[in-house]
């Protein structure tokens, strides 16, 4: 494969045995360009790709500078150019086939260019940069240098195109914009100028945009002051200000796509919402093509979302994400859509071939097709890309035929060694992450990220298979790797589990067991060497915690299959004691590290340090970690961590790293001897390299650019390849017999696997059955019987199976305590799921938060006070406790307005005395005394009412308080401000001073009725009354915290206790009563007392109602044996029980008397509470009154402050505008200067060449004076003669193929122009054009006198166009100036209004005025805003004014009433003449009314008829009768209307049918007469005498049209004069003679 190199400086040139690259493969992630009809091109990685379409032969040519950037071809020139991805990147232009280079442009761009464009007609290159240019330039590339360009911030474009026809013209598109830039040039200067096309709504329509730099519509606010742009408002004083827009105001746009050219200047824009638009450059005007719905379409062709474009002749092409082409048929504004072509994936980027015979087709996947067209097209696939970029790579042992790469999709490809070409590939439609080739056999070994590895059969390269597949776990597969011999595999996954696995087929690829090491495995390294029966595996992994790395070797023997089960535990795990595990580490991190074949040493890639080093490992074992420290260093010179691995043969060290360099190395002195740089550090780097088993050949496969680059040695041979081809040799040799054995156990695995993994799945799914039978074994997951398990889960069910078994006791007692555990915390949800809301704790709220609770509480100090008999509540005001700053900032204004106060005080001093100094010591020694009466009387001085509040009646002073009027400046309001806060706070601190106190004086209230109803519940016990005493108490709107107290009555359960603690208090209560017991003594005393006074030694005055006189016991017999001793008893019964009762009935009035009176005292001092509490709550209404006053006098401040703030950012914001238009300015007045001194000195030069033009045609005959004169005159005459230059013509396949033409540059143009005069003058000066007897040598000085004139004129018509472009740039440069200069005059002048609205703000405040209830009056009850003429004066002035005013107009009224009586009598004379007069003139009216009044018949009739009303009531019966009569037969004709309607109805539908037949029939018959119609066409034999007949009949018809519509004007013409003349007639005036 051919292949080219950029000539540049290589800073990495080896000496010695040098890589050179054999091919590159690679899929396009950019657009495909066209070189010429049969080549097409694409970047990939570090080199551009050619690819011959007949052929497919391929060429690349490296970018030796790093990435390849963006890419654009020439096709006319056969040239190409493509940017590098270095810091200020360069273009590079070469040339094809030759891949010389050209030419390099290198301009000012910083990081990268992003596009690059070749125009179609001349050497002009188009370059657009990212950030932090975002420059466009346009390049001669030719001469290598820039012609103009311009910066756009921020801009990104997604594609550039010239204009086909007019190089003079880009278009630059985003999925958010589109700008058309013009390149205007004048002589050697070029200039680009841009306009953005503005695009419509997503609903197709167009948005009006306003103003919004210098608004017309906003409202005018005549009291709040101006009204400002809604930039100003948002605080834009910058760029951002010009484009501001609220959201409100946003409405979506179309996204534009795609584009493309048309012949005539217009522009195709493909929409993201499926819209197709035209744009036409010149004007920029915008036209949304409507598409013809077609019924037989296919279903869902509306639903294209466009992705790419290409113009052809008629229409376009345009292709979406289904995988279709479509055809866009245009005519006119109208487009039909057609199915053209149906590619297998989604297609990213179209494009046609230079001749218009193919159409490349380049899909998202990076597939590049072909479709050809002819009279039989075809459509072929150029290029097959894989599924995604190349995951992991890896030869087909030994290595020197075939290869293979792995996509993440997990399709396995191979590639042929020798040229580069696909031979097979497979899918296993799984993410896959590495990939392994087994040197024992041919198979290779696929990981994926769902943790099973799948092994391939690759004996036949051309057709690989899927034979196996193993699942050691569900982590993802990390890491694969046999050793030098494939005894094993070794698999690392994420998790840290390294699995060994027997890498021999015939084993069925049976896993061993499994290590565990550190997560995050870097590397896996193994030494397997032929004269030894172990394989010693290293296992490097990272300690972040520590910053060091760690390094883990352990032994495998070559037995361990037949061992495995003695090795490992149930688990599978191997004992670290039989593999001989040992831990290093490392003081430092390491990216990368490999163990030598001696196993004496490692080399490790260091992470944060650009060295390489070798390790040496100690010869005795140890127990633990051992450190290891470096026992060689050298330089990577590499870029970034890096990797490192060893040659088969162990003697090379590789080195690779992000910066895209490979280096081999010697193993021994680390240094190294060859070196190649195939990828670079912008595609982050090599990601792997494989060297194949004999060391000739080296595949390098990039990390993030999609590159795979196969390397060979340019000399190959001495020591260098002796070595390994030894080694070869004797590692195949070891090989062949078990390679023999095993490839052919690989033709009968597939069948045996199969077998096999039927038979486990069975067992696996017996297993999950037992095991779901036992419920105690919930740590086991349960498994769908379709659901394949991992190895490492069966060995640990396994596991997990015996142990249940032998602590299945156990475990059920700890199952059943959590059960009961959660049975309980389930229940107490429940109930709280089932109380009432306000009492409900949520999820979080089941663990109270104590601080949290208290921070709440002390934010929010609301409280409240109810009336004990009235409806009325006070609340206090809740407040929170102000911040240091604020405070910091209070004491600061009050300090300046301290300062202020006595500044002012000594300038008055310093005026009113400076006569005398004793006042003004003694005016010093008083200044103390009187400084508080000061403050007194300031605050007396400014009444409530200017002040704008009632603060002062809370005895909040207000001296430090500027006056309403006096504040102007922004420091002054914001000073007014705070003090208005700390006002309000004082207000609200004493109204809850206040508060307090009445709450204090409840609380105090509530516990003297609680004391004084204690003894009311004590009489009304004596008494024995059923009233019920009235208890107040706090509500909880009062006290909430108190719901959150439980008291004891509401605990329903009894308390827990523990049976020790019910012991401990029997005890307790047992020990306290024998106390008490022995301390009591003999009872003999108190028997007594209770036998004898009852128990008591004095009986108290509350016990007389409940003392009972006992009854003697002779009253249980009758009267009559009652014997007189017991009558005397009785009496005196009778007279102790009188008595007792006399004495209950005193004592109860007593007690009566006294509760009256304790309930008269609790419902007066309650009475009192709550009339206090009324004054407080009135007290309440006006603190909160001041605090709405306060608080509205700074909203006030608040807003002016605003609207300073917006009037200031307006005025920075202009000033910018100002300064931005005012350099604009000066740029085009420089350029119209610079403009005008280039036109004046080329219309000298023009001039100057014109004169020498006409003095060439003067002097003619003085230079032919020697010959006759009629030669003379036919010399002349051939002087002037010119010839006739003819045109190319287009070859008519070209012409109807390529829809541009040929498009040449004007300068080509002149130069072909120019070369055919020249051609043709050399047949005119032909000797036999020579008249007759002329001298040959006149001919040719004449001759040459012509041809010398000719030139002359050609150079004067060039000059002539060019002076055309100059004057039109200037008159450009001129428009621009000048419209520049409107604007700025347009900023000085909202300049001028904004700082006249800003004094007129500043000047006009906004005071807040107390009035009273009916001191204000207005008329018709109309509030007036505007006061332009009022003042703000004193009430006082205009009481004692009006009273002035009442005095003197008493006295004026006095003398009006005198002169009144005086002239009364005069006025009465004049007014009864005037009277007289008017009478007079008013009957004579009359009476010529009366002569020329008009009777008409129905006033004659009212006049002569009688009985008028009678006739008038006849007149309605018949009127009546009449429209009866009219409503039956209209009734009837709807009937029969109805009827009509409806049979007419059917005869529509037969109609229709019979129309529809019609149609169907028309259609076939258009269809035949189309047909026709295009063979009589083709074949051009249409008849004259036909065109003749259908223009006849044309205009007979359009005859015939005209007469008809004249004769229907005529009759509207002679019915509107009819008309005219009864209505002219109708109003024709009747005179009656009197």
């Amino acid at each position: 494969m051919a292949h080219g190199r950029e000539r540049e400086e290589n800073a990495y040139a080896s000496v010695g045995p040098s890589l050179s690259v054999r091919w590159v493969q690679g899929f396009p992630k950019q657009n495909v360009h066209f070189v010429n009809d049969s080549t097409i091109c694409y970047p990939c990685g570090n080199f551009v790709i050619f690819i011959n379409i007949e052929t497919k032969k391929k060429t690349v040519l490296q970018c030796m500078n790093g990435v390849v950037g963006v890419v654009a071809t020439n096709v006319p020139y056969e040239v190409v150019a493509f940017s590098d991805r270095r810091l200020k990147p360069l273009i590079y232009i070469y040339n094809f086939p030759g891949l010389t280079r050209r030419t390099k442009l290198k301009g000012s761009v910083l990081l990268d260019y992003t596009l690059l464009s070749f125009s179609y007609c001349g050497t002009y290159l188009a370059s657009y940069s990212s950030l932090p240019e975002f420059e466009l330039a346009l390049w001669k590339w030719e001469s290598s240098v820039i012609l103009c360009k311009k910066s756009q911030p921020g801009v990104d474009v997604s594609c550039m195109t010239f204009n086909p026809m007019n190089w003079r013209q880009l278009c630059l598109s985003s999925p958010s914009a589109l700008t058309v830039w013009t390149v205007e040039k004048s002589n050697q200067e070029h200039y680009l100028k841009a306009k953005s096309v503005k695009l419509p709504m997503e609903d197709g329509s167009f948005y009006n945009e306003t103003d919004v730099i210098f608004p017309t519509s906003l409202p005018k606010d005549l009291i709040y002051g101006p009204v400002l742009p809604l930039s100003a408002i948002a605080g834009l004083v910058g760029e951002e200000a010009e484009t501001f827009r609220p959201k409100d105001d946003l409405y979506p746009l179309l996204h534009p796509t795609m584009h493309c050219w048309t012949p005539t200047n217009d522009l195709y824009i493909g929409c993201e919402e499926g819209h197709l638009l035209m744009v036409n450059a010149e004007t920029l005007k915008v036209t949304i093509l409507n598409k013809i719905e077609d019924t037989t379409s296919r279903e869902g062709c509306h639903l294209i979302n466009p992705v790419t474009m290409a113009y052809q002749k008629g229409g376009v092409l345009i292709s979406g994400i289904d995988g279709f082409v479509y055809s866009f048929i245009i005519k006119d504004l109208h487009y039909k859509i057609e199915d053209f072509l149906q590619v297998e994936e989604p297609v990213e980027h179209m494009i046609f071939s230079p001749s218009y015979q193919m159409l490349l087709i380049q899909t998202e996947k990076g597939s590049i097709y072909i479709y050809t067209f002819g009279e039989e097209p075809t459509f072929n696939r150029v290029l097959e890309a894989c599924d995604g970029k190349f995951q992991a790579i890896d030869f087909i042992s030994p290595g020197n035929e075939y290869c293979m790469t792995l996509t993440h999709s997990g399709e396995v490809c191979v590639w042929c060694l020798e040229d580069g070409t696909c031979a097979s590939r497979i899918c296993l439609n799984t993410p896959a992450t590495v990939l392994a080739s087994s040197p024992s056999s041919f198979s290779a070994a696929v990981g994926t990220q769902e943790g099973s590895i799948h092994f391939l059969d690759v004996r036949d390269p051309e057709t690989p298979r899927a034979v196996y597949k193993v699942f050691p776990s569900e982590w993802s597969v990390q890491h694969l790797l046999y050793d030098q011999r494939g005894i094993y595999l070794l698999v690392g996954t994420s998790e840290g589990c390294i699995f060994i696995i027997n890498a021999n087929p015939s084993s069925l690829f049976q896993i061993l067991g499994f290590v565990e090491v550190g997560k995050d495995i870097l590397q896996i390294s193994t030494v397997s060497l032929l004269e030894t029966d172990i394989v010693e595996v290293m296992v490097l992994s990272p300690l972040p915690e520590t910053g060091r790395s760690r390094l883990e070797i352990f032994t495998l023997p070559t037995t361990l299959p037949q061992v495995s089960t003695s090795f490992a535990d149930e688990r599978g795990r191997l004992r670290d004691e039989l593999i001989a595990k040992f831990l290093y580490e490392i003081e430092h991190t390491l990216s990368s590290a490999v163990l030598d074949y001696q196993s004496h040493q490692v080399y490790g890639f260091c992470n944060q340090v650009p060295y390489i080093c070798s390790y040496r490992l100690p010869e005795k074992e140890h127990s633990g970690i051992c450190i290891l420290k470096p026992y060689q260093k050298v330089q990577s010179k590499h870029y970034g961590p890096g990797m490192l691995s060893l040659s088969p043969h162990g003697l090379w060290l590789t080195t690779i790293a992000k910066g895209g360099i490979l280096c081999i190395r010697d193993v021994h002195t680390l240094e190294t001897f060859a070196r190649s740089r195939s990828h670079s550090h912008q595609g982050h780097g090599i990601q792997s390299v494989r060297i194949s088993m004999d060391g000739k050949n080296i595949l390098v496969n990039g990390r993030n650019d999609g590159t795979l680059v196969y390397l060979r040695w340019r000399r190959f041979g001495g020591n260098l390849a002796s070595e390994i081809l030894e080694y070869c040799q004797k590692l195949l040799i070891s090989l062949s017999n078990t390679m023999d054995e095993e490839n052919d156990y690989l033709s009968i695995l597939k069948r045996e696997s199969l077998n096999l993994g039927s038979t486990s799945e069975h067992t696996i799914n017996e297993d999950t059955k037992k095991l779901s039978i036992d419920s105690s074994q919930e740590e086991l997951t349960q498994v769908d019987n379709s659901k394949e398990i991992p190895w490492l889960q069966q060995r640990s069910q396994e596991a997990i199976r015996k142990e249940v078994k032998l602590f299945s006791k156990k475990r059920k007692e700890i199952k059943t305590g959590i059960k009961a555990l959660a049975k309980t915390v389930l229940t107490m949800m429940e109930e709280n799921e089932a109380i009432d809301n306000i009492a409900k704790l949520g999820q979080k709220e089941f663990s109270l938060d104590l601080e949290e609770l208290e921070r709440l509480h002390n934010e929010n100090e609301e409280e409240v006070a109810k009336c004990f008999h009235m409806p009325y509540v006070v609340e206090n005001f809740p407040m929170k406790e102000r911040t240091d700053e604020e405070l910091k900032e209070l004491k600061r204004v009050l300090q300046q307005k301290k300062i202020e106060a006595e500044c002012l005080k000594l300038q008055k001093e310093i005026v009113e005395v400076q006569s005398a100094i004793t006042l003004v010591k003694k005016h010093r020694e008083e200044e103390d005394e009187e400084e508080e009466e000061d403050v007194a009387v300031k605050t007396n001085n400014l009444p409530n009412y200017l002040l704008g509040s009632l603060s002062t009646d809370f005895g909040v002073h207000a001296s430090l308080l500027s006056g309403q009027l006096e504040l102007h400046s922004r420091e002054e309001k914001i000073n007014q401000i705070i003090l208005l806060k700390d006002v309000i706070y004082k207000v609200k601190t004493i109204f809850n001073n206040e508060f307090d106190a009445a709450y204090k004086q409840k609380e105090f209230e509530i516990a003297r009725v609680k004391e004084r109803n204690v003894r009311i519940q004590e009489i009304i016990l004596d008494l024995d009354l059923e009233e019920v005493v009235w208890q107040p108490e706090f509500d909880d709107c009062e006290k909430p915290e108190r719901t959150l107290v439980v008291e004891n009555k509401e605990i329903t359960a009894h308390r827990f206790v523990n049976p020790w603690q019910k012991n401990k208090t029997q005890f307790t209560v047992t020990s306290k009563m024998e106390q008490w017991l022995l301390t009591r003594g003999p009872d003999t005393r108190h028997r007594a007392l209770m036998d004898m006074m009852g128990g008591v030694l004095e009986v108290k005055k509350e016990d007389i109602l409940r003392m009972v006189i006992p009854q003697p016991a002779f009253m249980a017999k009758p009267d009559a044996v009652w014997s007189e001793e017991e009558r005397k008893q009785f009496k005196e019964y009778e007279k102790k029980v009188k008595e007792l009762n006399e004495e209950r009935e005193k004592y109860r009035k007593s007690l009566e008397a006294e509760m009256k009176k304790l309930q008269n005292s609790i419902q007066e001092s309650t009475q009192n509470f709550d009339e206090h509490l009324k004054r407080l709550f009135e007290r309440r209404v006006k603190a909160e009154m001041v605090v709405n006053q306060e608080e509205l006098k700074i909203n006030n401040l608040v807003f002016s402050l605003l609207l300073d703030e917006e009037i200031s950012s307006r005025e920075a914001f202009l000033n910018n505008y100002l300064i931005k238009k005012q350099a604009e300015k000066n740029q085009t007045s420089e350029a119209i200067q610079k403009a005008k001194e280039d036109l004046d000195t080329y219309r000298e030069h023009y001039d100057n060449l014109l004169a020498e033009d006409k003095v060439l045609d003067r002097s003619f005959k003085k230079e032919f004076s020697e010959i006759p004169s009629h030669q003379v005159d036919i010399l002349y005459k051939l002087f002037k003669r010119r010839p006739r230059i003819q045109k190319q013509k287009i070859h008519s396949d070209t012409a109807s193929i390529v829809p541009f033409g040929e498009r040449p540059e004007s300068g080509k143009l002149n130069k072909d122009a120019f070369s055919q005069l020249m051609k043709a003058m050399d047949d005119l000066d032909n000797i036999s054009n020579m008249p007759e007897g002329l001298d040959p040598l006149v001919w040719d000085h004449f001759c040459q006198t012509r041809r010398a004139k000719v030139e002359n004129e050609q150079k004067v018509k060039q000059k002539a166009a060019v002076l055309m472009e100059m004057v039109a740039f200037l008159r450009r440069r001129t428009e621009e100036d000048e419209k520049l200069q409107q604007e700025i005059e347009k900023v000085f002048h909202e300049r001028i209004v904004l700082q006249e609205e800003k004094v007129r703000f500043q000047l006009n405040l906004t005071i807040q005025i107390l009035l009273k209830q009916g001191q204000v009056e207005l008329e018709n009850f109309q509030l007036l805003l505007e006061y332009p003429d009022a003042i703000l004066i004193n009430k006082s002035i205009i009481e004692d004014l009006n009273c002035v005013i009442r005095a003197q107009g008493q006295k004026k009224v006095a003398s009006m009433m005198e002169s009144k009586d005086v002239h009364k009598g005069i006025f009465q004379i004049e007014w009864e003449h005037k009277k007289m007069e008017m009478e007079m003139e008013d009957l004579n009216q009359k009476a010529w009314d009366i002569q020329m009044l008009f009777f008409s018949r129905d006033r004659q009739k009212y006049l002569n008829e009688p009985n008028y009303e009678t006739l008038i009531a006849i007149q309605i019966g018949i009127m009546e009768q009449t429209i009866a009569v009219l409503d039956k037969t209209h009734k009837k004709n709807v009937e029969n209307c109805k009827k009509l309607l409806k049979k007419l109805g059917r005869y529509s539908n037969q109609k229709d049918i019979a129309n529809y037949t019609l149609s169907c029939n028309l259609r076939e018959e258009l269809v035949a007469v189309s047909e026709r119609k295009d063979i009589c066409n083709a074949i051009g034999s249409q008849l004259t005498c036909e065109k003749i007949a259908k223009e006849q009949y044309e205009n007979m018809m359009h005859q015939q049209k005209l007469t008809n519509i004249s004769k229907q004007q005529a009759e509207q013409i002679s019915i509107l004069q009819a008309e005219v003349e009864r209505l002219r007639m109708k109003t024709f005036p009747t005179l009656v003679q009197m």
